[in-house]
């Protein structure tokens, strides 16, 4: 977390997850100087106030996805709603995927 001693650092590369490519690319996008729906700021506020427990358990692009979401939802670009809508049509496909 900001500010505490982390450790040593892990610099070892690895094969990323699709979704951690679509978090990567979903950063870029809307921080684009065109676009500006996302500040490295936000970002930052919204990773930092995740709490030591819930930060400690999430990997790096999940501390990534929850920051973009609250910004997204802070700015009024999604609503509650629509995002319960799309994780809902999400887990159904997955259900019928099997």
């Amino acid at each position: 977390m900001g500010g505490l001693a982390a450790g040593p650092v892990e610099r070892t590369e690895h094969d990323y997850a699709l979704w951690e490519k679509r978090v990567d690319a979903l950063m870029v996008l809307l921080h684009h100087k065109d676009r500006r729906l996302l500040t490295v700021d936000e970002l930052r506020r919204h990773i930092e106030s995740l709490g030591p427990e819930a930060y400690d358990k999430m990997s790096y692009y999940e501390r990534w996805i929850h920051a973009i979401t609250e910004t997204l939802l802070e700015r009024g670009v999604i609503s509650v709603d629509e995002l319960g809508r799309k994780i809902e049509t999400i887990r159904a496909r997955e259900a019928q995927r099997g």
